[in-house]
């Protein structure tokens, strides 16, 4: 797995997620890209949502 600060995390595919709420998240890709900054609106896959605002400091 790799990832930035406050990018993606990047793991080799294909993977299946199961979510706190029952949902299962599949993707057959190669290359996953799951969200840590929980602005994606595809969550928990990346859209690059990150790209377009910035974190605020906390």
């Amino acid at each position: 797995m790799e990832y930035t600060a406050d990018g993606p995390a990047l793991i080799e595919g294909p993977v299946e997620l199961h979510m706190p709420d029952g949902r299962v998240v599949r993707s057959d890709r190669f290359l996953v890209a799951l969200c840590l900054c929980r602005r994606s609106a595809n969550y928990p896959l990346c859209d690059t949502s990150h790209r377009r605002t910035r974190r605020q400091a906390t």
